[in-house]
């Protein structure tokens, strides 16, 4: 039987309603901060949805509601009992992950969907004990695809780079701005298009996809492309210990066993992939929009600076006792042999 969703926007709170979430015996409470069509509320929540249901026969479906904290206080929402699993994106909150920027480092070669694998496999072997998510369930990781630079003026060199106004995530793009000599502004996701219209800002940091997301072929007409990108994002899908604790030992099981983990951040870091190509499909089509990628001689500088980055990442999490060279080198093998 085919299930219709419908994501309902209201001036205050959007919120993505389920028929069938009335019917399950557990209906969770899923925090969002992104826009209504956002693919991480249409295609990654909703598929986490879709998957919890179909694992437990119906018996747990979910509604996924917009505006119940801004972006860094989605983990403190889900610590406070206020929503029941949400979705952060770590780079917001300087200082406090650490460990998962592992997985924002460029230099990887591979998908959303292979980083998304690789970065869970990561996690359990090597991540979880810096136990940066203490206190909540963590269902899911992912990452976008590789991260580019897009500007409200043409870009063609890595030099054009230097002094220009960017809004960067945090996280690695951080590390790699200070590299490429961007001055980096720091804003919500949901505010670039604001930012970039009003002029506050140049350029803005984030993977091809979001072009579509946040209309940055409005505002954003060009876009420098480095091969495998600049950076990645990452991002944790959690759930209150408490409500997880709470659960029948069936459904507990069902979704260990079925959703959580792997299949779940496989599943997400498809619809990343997907998003990218349609992105990258419309913007070749704008007549306004360009893509320049990065020439070999630029290629070669930015190895170079990506090394630095990646020396001074890999010690920051050495320093939380974890293997770090050996975490770096799991996740670069198992993006490469991917799907082969």
């Amino acid at each position: 039987m085919t299930k219709i969703r419908t994501l309902i926007a209201s001036t205050v709170m959007a919120v993505g309603f389920t028929a069938s979430a009335l019917a399950a015996d557990i209906n969770l409470t899923i925090s969002s901060w992104l826009p209504p069509a956002h693919p991480i509320n249409v295609d990654m929540l909703e598929g986490l949805i879709d998957m919890m249901e179909q694992a437990t026969d119906g018996k747990v479906s979910g509604e996924i509601k917009l505006g119940l904290a801004p972006p860094p206080a989605q983990m403190d929402l889900i610590l406070d009992g206020a929503a029941d699993i949400t979705i952060l994106f770590n780079g917001y909150q300087p200082g406090r992950f650490i460990a998962t920027k592992l997985i924002e480092l460029p230099g990887y070669q591979g998908s959303a969907e292979a980083a998304s694998v690789a970065y869970w496999r990561a996690h359990e072997q090597f991540l979880a004990k810096a136990d940066e998510f203490k206190g909540t369930k963590v269902i899911a990781l992912t990452t976008h695809g590789p991260g580019q630079i897009h500007s409200n003026k043409p870009v063609k060199t890595l030099a054009d780079l230097n002094g220009l106004k960017t809004r960067l995530g945090g996280g690695v793009s951080a590390d790699v701005g200070a590299e490429l000599g961007l001055v980096g502004i720091q804003v919500p996701a949901p505010k670039v298009y604001e930012t970039l219209s009003s002029g506050a800002a140049d350029a803005v940091a984030m993977n091809m996809g979001e072009r579509l997301s946040f209309k940055l072929n409005e505002v954003a007409k060009n876009v420098y492309e480095m091969p495998g990108g600049f950076y990645r994002g990452a991002f944790a899908v959690l759930m209150s210990q408490e409500k997880f604790d709470s659960l029948p030992d069936d459904v507990k099981t069902a979704l260990e066993e079925k959703v959580f983990g792997e299949p779940a951040s496989k599943m997400m870091g498809i619809a990343w992939d997907k998003s990218d190509d349609d992105a990258r499909a419309a913007t070749l089509a704008a007549g306004d929009n360009t893509i320049v990628t990065a020439s070999e001689e630029d290629q070669a500088k930015f190895a170079e600076m990506a090394e630095r980055v990646r020396a001074k990442v890999l010690a920051e999490i050495s320093d939380l006792g974890i293997d770090a060279q050996a975490a770096h080198d799991m996740v670069a093998e198992t993006m490469a042999s991917y799907g082969k």
